[in-house]
């Protein structure tokens, strides 16, 4: 079937152009921004030829994967901006419930999968990577800053090798469509979008955001750079910062960088 919005986003204006297949999703949304397209506006392809990951990062996909992103032009600071990630996450875990229990109850099974959130961007299906999320944002032509949410959910197949090990919904048992997935996550983004509010609804959005964050009050161990931090993870803050309490019992702001569960031996691993 061909990729629709979902009934909310269609009536919230939201719009579509889709692609049997592209570069990257991202790129022609940044593009498109740059021509004078406002959105709000969803690009979206089941194969995505020259996709990226954080710090550029190849994002390779088989065809029947969703690369989907949204084009929002708001008038926010860029650190603002910044937080809408954690509702993209939100609003991908929605989507993904949503679609694993339809799915397990057409199979007749009575397990309902569980999904969580890993700082700062990507969804898991226990200990491994389902999907990641990386957000760009650009100043355009008239005022307001262009955000670009992209959100790439592994659907029939997944990466091998990467840091953190990577998982699909099929090999999870869950056989559904891209398409039927971004209609779900089209919707789900009004709501969570909606929570946002340009950043107004923020702590709304970080305390739901914790209620599903992987690894909450357990060891992690993050590296920036050459520098790595071991430590507890306590919260995030009211700028999406990851607090994290040293064994000294001090709490540290991590703004970016590589989150790993447990200690340096699995950094040195990974």
């Amino acid at each position: 079937m061909p990729f629709a919005l979902g009934h909310r986003a269609a009536s919230a204006g939201y719009r579509l152009a889709a692609f049997d297949q592209i570069g990257s999703t991202n790129a022609e949304a940044l593009t498109r921004a740059r021509e004078g397209e406002r959105g709000p506006i969803w690009f979206v392809t089941p194969e995505q030829t020259a996709g990226r990951g954080r710090r550029q990062r190849a994002w390779i996909a088989p065809r029947g994967n969703l690369a989907s992103s949204i084009l929002e032009v708001v008038d926010v600071a860029p650190a603002v901006a910044a937080t809408l990630g954690f509702a993209a996450g939100l609003s991908l875990e929605a989507a993904l419930q949503k679609v694993s229990v339809e799915a397990v109850l057409r199979l007749g099974r009575a397990d309902a999968l569980k999904f969580s959130l890993k700082w700062p961007n990507d969804v898991l299906a226990g200990d491994k990577k389902l999907a990641g999320i990386l957000l760009e944002a650009e100043i355009v032509a008239g005022g307001g800053l262009a955000v670009v949410v992209g959100i790439g959910t592994n659907v029939v197949g997944a990466p091998e090798g990467t840091p953190t090990p990577a998982t699909s919904l099929a090999a999870l048992g869950v056989h559904v469509s891209a398409e039927e997935l971004f209609a779900a996550l089209s919707d789900a983004w009004v709501e969570f979008r909606g929570i946002w509010d340009n950043g107004r609804g923020f702590s709304e959005i970080r305390q739901l955001w914790l209620e599903r964050a992987a690894r909450l009050g357990e060891n992690v161990a993050i590296r920036t750079g050459n520098a790595i931090l071991e430590g507890t993870f306590d919260t995030i803050d009211e700028t999406g910062c990851m607090i994290i309490r040293l064994p000294d019992g001090k709490h540290v702001p991590v703004t970016a960088g590589e989150v790993y569960f447990g200690t340096t031996a699995s950094v040195g691993s990974a």
